[in-house]
């Protein structure tokens, strides 16, 4: 997998931050309620983002693989923060979706479901994840 840098940049007031992800920009900001100006989705709207593009893709994968014929996956991701078992701490729980569009049986549609949980997006976020920081002078 090659690696793309991504370069955010975000000026001495407010959320909005301008992302550059090899050739692709967009904004990320926070919400007015957290004090941002809302104008593109937030950190967490963009690991939701991307926990649904690779479930959909990983399963896409498969059912070319197993040539079963699928018009469409549509997957719905959503975000919310939970207490811990002990109370002590907050959860993050991301919930997917998962809508297959085609004349598919029900193993089948088991089994896409088998296939979702090895997205490596969902493996990340369910599972420890190590981040090195470098300061530049």
């Amino acid at each position: 997998m090659s690696e793309k840098i991504v370069k955010v940049e975000l000026g001495s007031e407010g959320f909005k931050s301008d992302v550059t992800v090899g050739d692709y920009k967009f904004i990320a900001d926070e919400p007015v309620s957290l004090g941002g100006t809302d104008l593109g989705p937030s950190p967490y709207d963009l690991l939701a983002a991307g926990l649904g593009a690779c479930t959909a893709m990983t399963i896409r994968m498969y059912v070319n693989l197993k040539g079963w014929k699928l018009d469409g996956i549509n997957v719905n991701v959503t975000h919310r923060k939970e207490d811990s078992e002990d109370g002590k701490l907050k959860v993050d729980v991301f919930s997917r979706e998962i809508e297959f569009i085609g004349d598919l049986d029900e193993k089948q549609h088991k089994r896409m479901l088998i296939i979702a949980d090895k997205c490596p997006v969902h493996k990340t976020l369910s599972t420890s994840s190590r981040i090195e920081t470098v300061h530049i002078a």
